[in-house]
């Protein structure tokens, strides 16, 4: 199985966020994950459209943006011109998921859908059609530096079952509290792809972390 490491701007150097973005390249970091929180639909608030303007010029890698905010809808234009390569929204913010995800493959994005750990996956059944990328929330979102909710890893695995039976050809991206104790346990249980904030950015050394995440892996297989 696929293994794509997305290392999480939010845990990074702001002020050295070039160099930090460029070791974790280095390392084989496949994308660059970008969180934007406005305060409502989580407590806290980080990025926009300007960071994702300032990664696009220092990075050829993908930018999987995810948006946990009210109204998704209203970011899709702007966000596609900042230079994001894929949009994930949170099912839990829209009646219309379906609506948004076609505006978002419409501006030529990747279109994701999140579920935070309280959602049942069986919503994805209805958008089957119009997914390239399922997020799974393994913390409740909000904040980086959270630890994995050991209950998400058999929603996983049930997302995954549910990709196969209902044939979604989407990557299965995981987010929260993925570390070198985590990350085999959620590629186990059919993840391909890992969002690592703190496990790379607070590393000493980031090319390295983000190679020894992907041997977490490969040493399951």
């Amino acid at each position: 199985m696929t293994v794509r490491i997305a290392p999480s701007v939010l845990a990074a150097d702001l002020g050295r966020l070039a160099e930090q973005v460029g070791e974790a390249e280095t390392g084989g970091a496949e994308w660059i994950h970008v969180d934007v929180m406005d305060g409502h639909f989580v407590p806290n608030l980080s990025f926009g459209a300007p960071v994702i303007r300032a990664l696009r010029r220092i990075t050829d890698l993908p930018l999987d943006v995810h948006l946990m905010v009210e109204r998704p809808e209203q970011y899709i234009a702007e966000y596609a011109e900042a230079g994001a390569s894929g949009l994930t929204f949170q099912a839990e913010a829209t009646d219309h998921a379906q609506r948004h995800l076609a505006a978002i493959r419409e501006r030529g994005m990747r279109a994701g859908l999140a579920l935070n750990p309280a959602t049942p996956p069986d919503l994805l059944l209805e958008v089957a059609g119009d997914l390239d990328l399922i997020l799974v929330m393994t913390v409740n979102p909000g904040f980086g530096g959270q630890s994995y909710l050991p209950a998400a890893t058999a929603k996983i695995r049930r997302i995954r079952a549910l990709m196969h039976d209902a044939k979604i050809a989407a990557s299965l991206e995981v987010d929260g509290g993925i570390t070198l104790a985590t990350i085999a346990e959620a590629h186990g249980a059919g993840a391909d792809t890992f969002v690592a904030g703190t496990a790379v950015f607070g590393a000493a050394d980031i090319a390295e972390a983000v190679r020894a995440l992907k041997r977490a892996c490969l040493s399951r297989v």
